[in-house]
């Protein structure tokens, strides 16, 4: 085998950008811990600039993650350099990642600079960066749209200046796998030390290109994929770390390149982010989609249950994916449920056990036997809820095909229990308007979905909600057997994310 491939994930960063995919800091943390577990070799913590909340989640991560590089994202000026030295000063292994717009078009109409003084701004952002860690890393952003000569211009800069890690961003999807790993290879060739740096490559997924633009660069030369989980980002998304990592160990014997990623961990990662974001995998996405493993038509049917290798090229198993075999019932312990816990890479704290023990034993009054995914679908939800300034107690519904449906609901705050009633458009809408009332808030309904974890009547639902409180973008998921008990759950975790939020920022601006 050649050398390993270093993987750069930024769903922290890059992938949080995308509207809708905010996370709070505890979140950040918990998925920066997820992908330390699977071994990323760096994790982008954030760009520390841009907010006081966006800072403390890369120092929040800087402090208490080990094993992996953290990094964090600064614009090619002194003060967003800064910003990451305070961010990243507790990390084992600290990286400052900057970078500048090459293109013709970004520079002039963005930037408003001249390309001399780009490549000023680079020579001293990196000498600036150096100062403080001896993990630097470039970035010209728009590469794949920029002038060659230019490229190996600043990039020759960077590499004098001290960057370790020379990154070339195709930043809009624009580029095709022959173009682009040509381009590659040029700046390999052609610029002097080329070989004392890591060559690096970002794509975006514009055009449906990012995987294959990204395993073009690889065999071109570049030893650092940036990739995000499940493919999230800006626009269309990032390259997907579990795409790209499956592709090199699948494929081992073309790209001859190996990851130090433990692929069994790539199929929880990836139900992390989507339960923290909110945010469902579609069923045909690659690798760790609903449908990656699953045979309807008869021929493959027949095929794999012949031999799974004629239509599978990788197991299940390989990425993770735990058995639907039913294992739990109302008679299993504790010990048993923190075993399949553990099992499928979930480290619950005590109290936190005791939770979803107690969740667990009233979904098995309601089915004899839990799948592991139900289980897995339960903890999504359980581990994921902020403090429960409002606790569900009962609700009841009335509905008919000629009147509205009417819902009253029972919600305890401390140790006062209040009930409301509500009309609405439907049973759900119905007990929405029944909790706003009791909370004292109007937030609007962004989205609203819901699914079965596995097949039969007796199915556990899931159902996730997004609400909008002014700015602020707050998500709720839930399950229960009921999809009008989930939709509840659902709602309410969001709002009590709201109450939390605005008690944090009280506290905040009053002490």
């Amino acid at each position: 085998m050649d050398e390993r491939i270093r993987i750069f994930d930024t769903t922290l960063r890059d992938g949080e950008q995308s509207p809708g995919f905010t996370m709070n800091t505890e979140e950040k943390l918990e998925v920066a811990r997820a992908l330390a577990a699977m071994r990323v070799d760096v994790i982008e913590a954030g760009f520390p600039i841009s907010s006081r909340g966006d800072l403390e989640g890369v120092q929040l991560i800087a402090r208490e993650v080990r094993g992996a590089t953290i990094a964090g994202l600064a614009r090619a000026n002194r003060a967003d350099i800064d910003a990451v030295v305070e961010g990243i000063r507790e990390a084992e292994r600290p990286r400052i990642h900057t970078f500048i717009a090459t293109s013709p078009i970004h520079m002039e109409h963005k930037l408003r600079m001249t390309p001399d003084e780009v490549y000023e701004a680079t020579v001293d952002a990196v000498r600036h960066a150096r100062r403080f860690a001896a993990d630097v890393e470039f970035s010209a952003e728009d590469a794949s749209r920029s002038d060659p000569e230019f490229l190996c211009r600043v990039f020759d800069g960077a590499i004098a200046a001290g960057a370790g890690t020379i990154n070339v961003p195709d930043t809009v999807g624009y580029a095709t796998p022959e173009e682009y790993a040509a381009l590659i290879r040029s700046l390999i060739e052609r610029i002097p030390n080329s070989d004392k740096v890591v060559w690096s490559v970002h794509c975006h997924d514009d055009l449906g290109l990012a995987v294959a633009n990204s395993l073009a660069a690889v065999q071109a030369g570049a030893r650092q994929v940036e990739c995000t989980v499940n493919g999230i980002g800006e626009r269309a998304g990032n390259a997907s770390l579990e795409e790209i990592v499956m592709a090199l160990h699948t494929r081992r014997n073309y790209y001859r390149h190996e990851t130090a990623i433990d692929t069994t961990k790539i199929y929880r990662t990836s139900r992390l982010i989507s339960a923290i974001t909110g945010i469902p995998v579609q069923p045909n996405k690659a690798v760790v989609g609903d449908n990656a493993f699953a045979h309807e038509a008869g021929i493959h049917q027949h095929g794999v249950l012949a031999n799974r290798e004629t239509y599978e090229i990788m197991t299940p198993e390989t990425i993770g994916v735990p058995g639907n075999k039913l294992v739990l019932g109302k008679h299993s312990g504790r010990h048993a449920l923190k075993n399949l816990l553990e099992t499928n890479g979930v480290h619950p704290s005590e109290a936190e056990l005791q939770r979803i023990f107690e969740e667990f034993k009233a979904l098995c009054d309601k089915k004899k036997q839990v799948t592991t995914e139900e289980i897995l679908a339960l903890v999504e939800g359980e581990l994921r809820t902020v403090p429960h300034t409002y606790a569900l107690m009962s609700f009841h519904i009335s509905t008919s095909s000629t009147l509205p449906p009417k819902a009253s609901i029972t919600l305890m705050r401390g140790r006062e229990l209040v009930t409301q009633e509500a009309t609405g458009d439907g049973p759900v809408d119905a007990l929405y308007n029944a909790i706003n009332r009791i909370v004292g808030l109007t937030p609007s309904l962004a989205d609203y979905a819901i699914k079965a974890v596995t097949g039969g009547t007796d199915a556990v639902a899931e159902a996730t909600v997004k609400v909008r409180d002014g700015d602020g973008l707050f998500i709720g998921r839930g399950t229960s057997t009921d999809v009008i008990e989930a939709s509840t759950k659902a709602y309410l975790v969001a709002v009590n994310r709201i109450v939390h939020e605005r008690q944090h920022w009280m506290t905040d601006v009053y002490g």
